[in-house]
């Protein structure tokens, strides 16, 4: 029996485990199309190309994805499958339909919650408890088709997007790997989603960053870690400047009455949030690079600051 042929189409960590784990599992990966990194872009994670590299596999970098050119290769190598992993944009009708067994999307949350774009940072953003991986057939609506297979993750109190998205490479990984010789024989479920829960989310750019600190506490401390680096980071203006603040934690005590202000207390930097309570800033930067804690705390101590 041959085996399985397949293009993908993919970008980031999930790309590359993904990618490892379709030529480990006996997939003939016999293209991957993949982005250019952009140089204004802090690239943190793997890099696809070299994976597919690695492996012998030809490596396409399209600026149209459903360029003529592109069609007309994929139709020639005639492919199985079509895999979307983590690539940054949708692919048409056409070229899904060149794929002879299905076209198959991995997405970053629990389908049918968190369609849409940065579902790692939006559910970190609201606080969600856990988020995960959905392996599911490609339709005309973004997100929208049958799920094969879906795994969760653990978002814990105080893990940043990062942290979470690593775990969700993981749980990609796994999905994938589980699913293989289901796809392979035809054996694998297909479960139509329920479009009537969850929602879609959009693009987050980084002025989505900005505290407004009459906000709850748990929600600033959410903001900070959806965005924290490598993404743009949680932002506020003080005394003029610019102030990023990459992590925190939730002061666990009662609430006091007061407006929003950064003080000092036993050497620890404390912002007094909308709701009274305490986040206690644990990094934080400015225009000249990352802020001595120690010195910032005795500054705060003598001089509190009101936050808008």
């Amino acid at each position: 029996m041959s085996r399985p042929r397949a293009v993908v189409f993919g970008y980031h960590d999930v790309a590359d485990r993904c990618l490892r784990a379709l030529v480990s599992g006996g997939v003939d990966v016999a293209l991957l199309v993949t982005h250019r990194d952009d140089p204004a872009e802090e690239r943190w994670f793997a890099c696809a190309a070299d994976t597919a590299r690695e492996h012998g596999i030809e490596v396409s970098y399209q600026s149209e994805n459903d360029s003529p050119g592109l069609q007309q290769r994929i139709a020639a190598i005639a492919p199985d499958f079509i895999f979307s992993f983590y690539y940054r944009a949708l692919l048409s009708d056409a070229m899904l339909g060149l794929a002879r067994r299905g076209a198959l999307n991995m997405h970053g949350s629990l389908l049918p919650d968190y369609r849409g774009r940065a579902p790692v940072n939006w559910a970190v953003l609201n606080g969600e408890t856990r988020t995960g991986a959905t392996l599911h057939y490609m339709a005309a609506r973004a997100d929208a088709g049958d799920i094969v297979d879906q795994l969760a993750v653990p978002i814990l109190e105080d893990d940043d997007a990062r942290i979470v998205m690593h775990k969700v490479t993981v749980a990609a990984e796994t999905v994938l790997w589980r699913s293989l010789p289901g796809l392979i024989d035809g054996t694998a479920p297909r479960s139509r989603q329920d479009l009537s829960k969850g929602r879609y989310f959009g693009r987050r750019r980084p002025e989505d960053g900005r505290i407004d600190w009459r906000r709850s506490a748990r929600e600033i401390h959410n903001l900070i870690r959806a965005v924290a680096p490598p993404f743009p980071g949680a932002f506020c203006e003080l005394r003029g400047e610019r102030l990023w603040i990459h992590r925190s934690r939730v002061v666990q005590n009662a609430a006091t009455r007061g407006e929003p202000q950064l003080h000092a207390e036993g050497g620890r930097c404390l912002a007094r949030c909308g709701d009274g309570h305490w986040l206690e800033v644990l990094a934080a930067a400015d225009s000249r690079g990352p802020l001595d804690l120690s010195r910032w705390a005795a500054e705060l101590a003598n001089h509190p600051v009101a936050l808008t």
